[in-house]
């Protein structure tokens, strides 16, 4: 009789143990998802009040850039930079210089746009250097006067490198809306 009320207790037990546990589990499982659904929710309103106050920044920065690849077009870096000399030499390293400058001017822009897109400014930029040099290379150059007519009528032909960052720009501001 003894073992049959020992055994007796310990259905008692056992029958109040395991709701306790259910519902504890239970509370555990409601009040970590609830944390959860907070954390979530705090994180979401911080990265919308962020991208509020980082968007008139990021726009800044296309704006410059842009500025920056309309200043580097062949045709109106001839008309901005004029020769100070004579040498060609001279003058082309004048362009380049005007060039190099001004993107390093910029260069904190990047943080504010994808890589992908930096990536083609940067191309833009060393294209044109590209082009300013090649064009120098000829033999048919004698002065900057014709280092300037040359480069102006390489560019009748085609585009400048900067029109396809120009275009890469407005597509990823595009996206942005």
């Amino acid at each position: 009789m003894l073992l049959f009320a020992e055994q007796q207790g310990l259905l008692e037990v056992i029958k109040y143990t395991i709701p306790t546990i259910v519902t504890g589990m239970i509370a555990y499982y409601f009040f970590r998802l609830h944390t959860k659904n907070e954390d979530g929710r705090r994180r979401f309103l911080l990265k919308k009040d962020l991208q509020v106050n980082a968007l008139p920044q990021r726009l800044q920065a296309y704006e410059r850039m842009t500025l920056y690849l309309e200043r580097i077009v062949p045709a109106k870096l001839l008309i901005r930079v004029k020769p100070k000399g004579d040498n060609k030499n001279d003058y082309e390293a004048l362009l380049v210089s005007n060039i190099e400058n001004e993107f390093e001017h910029n260069l904190a822009q990047q943080i504010y746009m994808s890589d992908e897109c930096w990536g083609v400014i940067n191309s833009a930029k060393n294209a044109t250097i590209r082009l300013i040099r090649t064009t120098n290379m000829s033999a048919k150059i004698e002065n900057a006067d014709k280092l300037r007519e040359a480069i102006l009528s390489e560019m009748l032909d085609k585009n400048a490198p900067s029109a396809t960052a120009l275009t890469f720009i407005k597509k990823e501001i595009s996206d942005i809306w």
